[in-house]
């Protein structure tokens, strides 16, 4: 069985190496906060104290850090501690899993080939509750000699594995249209709960309508019912999205392509976080809305 490391223990990665424990791989993990790492592992596998040791015993190696600059640490090091590619062993993979620019994606898979390490473009769709049970969505392009080694891998932490390419950046390109759309899904689903408020319409009763009628979305569905239970405790922050549809935005100015409901949608999440809602769930973006009053948890 292949040696498997996962690096980035937050809400999908711990969800993502549960799968993988439960697959039977051998599994080894690394998170910063070394008491979470293990606290995970008392169910099985066997933590790392750096990533340095990660690398020198896996084969396979899955980042669920935040963003590019975090990736970027986990591969390449800072000035106080070397980065992965120091330790991987040649035609080692790794499976890189945050949001990033496209191109970024494009510029790690050409480094760690000058590495002779193989590397899999593999964005995550889905939400903890997916990531938990395997039945989240990763899409992903990558050589066939990267594929070849990780497709088991893959297999046991999703419900559908999309192989959109044989290079890097197609996987990421896809992933960054879907942020689109779940951005402005959730923009769009705080405003029209918070205009119901503003005209006096019962909350719940206009989440039952709208959740049965041509209006609804996955988004409204899920996010307002966090509104309505007054549950603000993170499971997707209002700051990924100021990260995400920014990549958004970046990925449309570089060929001069238009995009008015991104742009707006960026702009709601970006005044959430300067008011100082950056850190709760995203369904916080209503509160950048003046005059309504939020329904209240239940006592």
């Amino acid at each position: 069985m292949k040696k498997v490391g996962l690096i980035g223990l937050g809400a999908m990665g711990s969800g993502m190496a549960s799968s993988l424990r439960r697959a039977g791989f051998d599994l080894y993990v690394f998170d910063v906060r070394l008491d979470h790492a293990r606290q995970f592992c008392e169910a099985g596998g066997t933590v790392c104290k750096s990533i340095e040791e990660l690398g020198s015993i896996c084969e396979v190696v899955i980042s669920v850090v935040v963003n590019a600059a975090q990736t970027e640490e986990v591969l390449f090091g800072s000035p106080s501690s070397p980065g992965l590619v120091d330790s991987l062993k040649p035609q080692s993979v790794f499976v890189m899993c945050s949001t990033v620019d496209p191109n970024i994606s494009i510029s790690f898979e050409s480094r760690l080939a000058e590495k002779d390490i193989l590397y899999v473009d593999a964005p995550i769709s889905g939400g903890a509750a997916k990531a938990a049970s395997g039945e989240m969505t990763m899409m992903t392009s990558a050589c066939a000699a990267a594929y070849e080694k990780v497709n088991p891998i893959l297999d046991a932490m999703s419900g559908t594995v999309y192989r959109l390419g044989d290079k890097a950046g197609i996987g990421s390109k896809v992933k960054v249209i879907n942020q689109l759309l779940a951005g402005v899904h959730i923009a769009a689903a705080a405003e029209a709960m918070a205009l119901g408020l503003r005209e006096g319409v019962d909350a719940n009763a206009l989440y039952e309508v709208i959740t049965h009628s041509a209006g609804n979305s996955w988004m409204f569905e899920n996010r307002m019912a966090h509104v309505l239970a007054a549950n603000y405790e993170p499971l997707s922050a209002v700051d990924i999205f100021v990260k995400d549809l920014g990549i958004v935005l970046d990925m449309a100015r570089a060929s001069k392509f238009p995009l008015p409901l991104s742009s707006t949608a960026h702009q709601m999440f970006m005044q959430a976080s300067t008011a100082g809602f950056a850190k709760e769930d995203d369904s916080a973006v209503i509160k950048i809305f003046p005059g309504i009053e939020l329904p209240k948890a239940v006592k």
